[in-house]
């Protein structure tokens, strides 16, 4: 698969519905290195902009808008753009830790709030480096 796009620093896709958080990953993401973040708060914003612009990582929410959705639109991601997921949720119970598992194995689970060396941790974890 031989792309011929220039070389870029990473785009993230952060999936929250939290604006203040999202902004605040944001910022978080720009600091480990990545120029674009794509904001969606919901998960037919983080498909479409997914397929639109294939992101190397994404940080997903497990609860988006009354609902734990955040787990299907991960493992849909995943699947379709092959998308690495790193979740960040105030949901880290066991239940729902074992469903992520389920859907969307080997992905990262961190509970809010995410300090920045845990963040940088998981998404090193999820990525790899671009030749």
């Amino acid at each position: 698969m031989a792309q011929r796009s220039p070389p870029h620093r990473g785009r993230a896709l952060i999936v929250e519905d939290e604006i203040l958080f999202a902004l605040n990953l944001e910022a978080e993401m720009h600091t480990l290195g990545f120029d674009v973040c794509d904001l969606a708060a919901n998960g037919h914003q983080a498909s479409m902009l997914a397929m639109s612009n294939q992101p190397d990582v994404v940080l997903m929410d497990i609860n988006l808008e009354g609902g734990r959705e955040g787990i299907e639109v991960a493992r849909w991601l995943r699947t379709v753009c092959e998308a690495p997921v790193v979740f960040i949720s105030g949901y880290t119970d066991r239940d729902t830790v074992e469903r992520i598992h389920e859907q969307v194995p080997d992905a990262p689970v961190l509970s809010k709030p995410v300090y920045r060396d845990r963040l940088a941790e998981a998404v090193a974890e999820v990525v790899q480096p671009h030749h």
